[in-house]
């Protein structure tokens, strides 16, 4: 097929094309939909890039990639499988925008931590009336009392 493109983005600022030769694809036959030619196509994809041999990241974007994948990691490579579609090329084509995604997302910097804040004593009172307005109103619920 073709190189796997990642457009700029967080974590991206130069975007990053992953090469057709670091990618290994392996075809076998799918369990889903298919009708009559299930059993005689050979539909889903595995794709798999090592990630620690890779020659187009550098060593924090591979240091970020196993660390943030490494549940989906096995000795350094990636595998991303896709069965979803009849058609072998829909398949191969949705696996390398699967793996793109998955690779965007663990390249994307942490989010800036929460600064811790309170709330105003407006905010307080506001909250306070509401809590004593529903009280008032489930203690108006009730049968009348024969004071």
């Amino acid at each position: 097929m073709t190189d796997v493109v990642l457009r700029p983005g967080h974590g991206l600022p130069d975007g990053l094309v992953i090469p057709e030769g670091e990618l290994v694809e392996r075809f076998s036959r799918s369990s889903g939909p298919g009708g009559q030619s299930v059993n005689t196509t050979d539909s889903r994809v595995e794709l798999r890039w090592d990630i620690a041999a890779s020659s187009a990241l550098g060593e924090p974007q591979r240091a970020r990639l196993l660390d943030r994948l490494q549940a989906r990691i096995t000795d350094g490579v990636l595998t991303v499988v896709s069965s979803e579609h009849r058609s072998q090329l829909q398949n191969r084509t949705a696996a390398r925008a699967r793996m793109a995604n998955l690779i965007t997302d663990a390249l994307a910097p942490p989010p800036p931590a929460r600064r811790p804040t309170r709330p105003s004593r407006a905010a307080k009172q506001r909250r306070l009336d509401a809590k004593r307005q529903r009280g008032e109103l489930k203690v108006n619920r009730g049968r009348p009392r024969l004071d």
